[in-house]
């Protein structure tokens, strides 16, 4: 990824001051006219919020007349109100739900109590309310869940001619649907309106979405050579090794072979050697179509040479021409790189597309190989126009070079007027707001949703603001939308600097590093939570954090703790002290480890011997991994300097990587 815009032009045109439009439901909430009002409203609104949220109004109640005045007229009045009639659904007058959501309809929080409402109709069987909002929101937006509820309205109501085609509709997928749908189906069934086509319709649909238990249920409604078909899928889902070693000739058609080749792609993923032997066996026996021949052989070979297993160069470069597309060049190239073939690299770059080959990634090694070659001046060349970039590679390109990074760090700036009619903008007062109480989730939403439409300067304008509030994910992101990446104080800003450095120092590592994982890992967002479960600065799971917390006597109360800046900087920088021990110090290992797990990093360790740093990187199977451990060298790189006004090059952390150690397999 370039850092560096070389293009910018270094005179930045004028800002123009802000005239867009504004929300019209923000219209509607009143802005405190002095600082100090907004902020004694922001700690009423935070000392309730949490009981509020619970469904009980009285800390409200409780306030002073005049304080009570002073949370009405903050900007979140909507959403302390909103939380609290979505906890009372069941007990507030629908008629004071629907007033409320008449005034305020527009602003999210809102839209998830009139979403809630409409839910809660529903469970309780008033699908005419349910359907009224419906029509009126849903309709047309392809929610699955809000149709099925719908169609059950309409069924109720005895309009089963706005029903049949669009419950089909909802039937012909390729996996389980909501329960929702379950009454719409079971209507379906009663009205004779779901035979053998249907369900050999959606049979198809959940083999190729390889929903294999679906399939099995659906064709017991078919017959039972449908029903064979599926058990014979699901071997070879659940038991691919023996599915293809016991392969049955008699079985022999086009669906067969199209098991056989699915059981070869999964116990590829585990086991790419015993997949190549079986393959080569069962290849021999049947007539695979060309296109199923050299897809399977693709999957085999790429793992192979993922895997760094003998022959996996030979078996990408053996593929027919159809099948070397960019990810088989692109592996050959690493491999050749594993095996120290300089020349043969050469060769392989040259192969690649054109977008590829021009990557920094592909610029570098073509200049390594050419120096491994002796041709000094063509690589020497190569690295010179590399060195320029903030990257990675630039920074390894530098180190070839023993130059200088290029660390020039141009600030942002915008007038002042300017910024503060930004600031102004009620969407962007309610996003910071938001951010502000601890609701930062909601806030980064709602942020997200008011740039949208902001022209070029006024999205600089607000990348400033957010850095000047600390909310440093929205200004690096915002910064990043629009190509600017030299100011390194929004993109790599210093938060929590004194935890950082100290919760460092007793795990023995350098904060720079772990700040290069925090940023890496969630952009300084202290609430964020991956899709894997990963919670908070530096995306702990919960089963590590406790773990980790127990170790250094850390009081652990879950979520709570993740979600805490300080108590998860000690968690993940004591974790990354101890993924460096049990790595031997190795900064690269403990990185990778850090993302992928240490048990992936022990079978990604060279069999014998040991290995350049920066070719094992490349050859790490991940490319989220991979891409993982570049940026966190870079990161670390950019923040050293910022720290102490130093270059402390990437290579310095490039410790060669060796042999794996049997006893790490236990631990």
């Amino acid at each position: 990824m370039h850092l560096r815009d070389s293009n910018r032009p270094g005179i930045r045109p004028r800002f123009r001051l802000f005239v867009g439009a504004v929300l019209a439901a923000t219209l509607l909430v009143a802005l405190p006219a002095a600082a100090a009002d907004i902020d004694k409203q922001r700690e009423l609104f935070k000392s309730v919020y949490e009981t509020v949220e619970r469904g009980d109004w009285s800390p409200v109640d409780g306030l002073s007349a005049a304080d009570r005045q002073l949370l009405q007229q903050y900007v979140l009045w909507p959403d302390l109100r909103a939380t609290w009639l979505r906890a009372n659904l069941g007990s507030v007058p629908t008629a004071e739900v629907d007033a409320f959501l008449r005034r305020y309809g527009t602003l999210r929080p809102v839209r998830e109590l009139r979403y809630r409402q409409a839910l809660f109709f529903a469970k309780n069987g008033d699908l005419l309310s349910y359907q009224k909002i419906y029509e009126q929101f849903y309709q047309g937006k392809n929610i699955a869940r809000l149709d099925c509820l719908s169609l059950q309205a309409e069924i109720s109501a005895g309009r089963y001619q706005r029903v049949d085609q669009r419950a089909i509709d909802l039937w012909l997928v390729g996996a389980s649907q909501v329960d929702e749908c379950d009454p719409v189906f079971a209507y379906l069934g009663d009205s004779n309106l779901l035979g053998p086509g249907e369900y050999r319709r959606r049979f198809d649909l959940a083999i190729t979405a390889r929903e294999f238990q679906l399939a099995r249920w659906l064709a017991k409604s078919i017959d039972q050579p449908h029903v064979d078909e599926a058990t014979l899928w699901i071997s070879a889902q659940s038991d691919p090794e023996g599915f293809l070693s016991q392969h049955k000739p008699a079985l022999d058609s086009d669906t067969y072979r199209q098991q056989l080749a699915y059981a070869t792609e999964r116990l590829t993923y585990g086991d790419p050697e015993i997949a190549l032997h079986l393959w080569t066996d069962v290849a021999k026996q049947y007539a695979f179509s060309e296109d199923l021949q050299r897809d399977t052989e693709r999957h085999i070979a790429l793992w192979m040479a993922r895997d760094g297993l003998q022959g996996g160069y030979a078996l990408l470069t053996g593929l027919p021409q159809a099948a070397q597309d960019k990810e088989v060049v692109r592996w050959r190239a690493r491999t050749s790189l594993r095996d120290n073939e300089w020349l043969r690299l050469l060769t392989d770059i040259a192969a690649m597309t054109v977008d590829d080959r021009d990557t920094e990634e592909w610029l570098y090694w073509r200049a390594v190989a050419l120096n491994r070659l002796g041709q000094a001046q063509a690589a020497r060349q190569g690295f010179e126009s590399l060195s320029e970039e903030r990257s990675y590679y630039g920074f390894l390109a530098a180190d070839e070079l023993g130059r200088d990074y290029a660390l020039d760090d141009d600030r942002l700036s915008a007038a002042e007027p300017a910024l503060q009619q930004i600031a102004g903008t009620p969407a962007i007062v309610r996003a910071r707001e938001l951010f502000l109480v601890g609701l930062e989730g909601r806030g980064r939403s709602e942020w997200d949703a008011a740039i949208r439409s902001f022209s070029p300067d006024e999205k600089m304008m607000a990348a400033v603001l957010a850095d000047r509030w600390g909310w440093h994910s929205r200004a690096i992101a915002t910064a990043a939308s629009l190509g600017e990446y030299d100011d390194l104080e929004i993109r790599y800003p210093l938060p929590w600097q004194q935890q950082f450095e100290s919760s460092s120092s007793a795990a023995n590592i350098s904060p720079t590093w772990a700040y290069g994982i925090a940023r890496s890992e969630s952009l300084f967002m202290r609430d964020v939570r991956s899709s894997a479960g990963a919670i908070g600065l530096m995306q702990l799971m919960p089963a590590t954090g406790r773990k980790v917390a127990k170790n250094i006597s850390l009081p652990y109360s879950g979520i709570a703790t993740l979600t805490d800046p300080e108590a998860n900087i000690r968690l993940g920088t004591s974790y990354l002290g101890e993924m460096a021990e049990r790595f031997g110090g190795n900064p690269v290992l403990a990185t990778a480890a850090y993302n992928a797990g240490p048990h992936r990093v022990d079978r990604w360790l060279p069999e014998s011997g040991s290995q350049d740093a920066r070719i094992w990187i490349e050859n790490i199977p991940f490319n989220e991994t991979r891409t993982y451990v570049k940026r966190v060298l870079s990161a670390q790189a950019i923040f050293h300097w910022r720290m102490t006004g130093q270059v402390r090059r990437v290579s310095d952390h490039l410790t060669r990587v060796t042999a794996s150690d049997p006893t790490l397999a236990s631990r």
